[in-house]
């Protein structure tokens, strides 16, 4: 699942409206619409503005060793 995927499944888990989350975490209503649908991507600095605001990090997913 990609982080847009996570961050969208987030919004949507949350149950909140999304003029509230736009509202309590510091991103522009208009562009947090526009994310949800599917109709345009966000900047880093926004994804790190919802991820703080629902608890999630970025964690590195352990890879198999190359050649062993």
């Amino acid at each position: 699942m990609t982080l847009q995927d996570q961050l969208r499944q987030a919004i949507q888990d949350s149950g909140l409206t999304l003029y509230r989350v736009a509202k309590d975490s510091g991103v522009a209503d208009q562009v947090l619409r526009r994310f949800a649908s599917g109709e345009r991507d966000l900047t880093l600095e926004t994804a790190s503005k919802l991820a703080e605001y629902f608890g999630m990090r970025l964690t590195r997913a352990k890879r198999p060793k190359k050649g062993g």
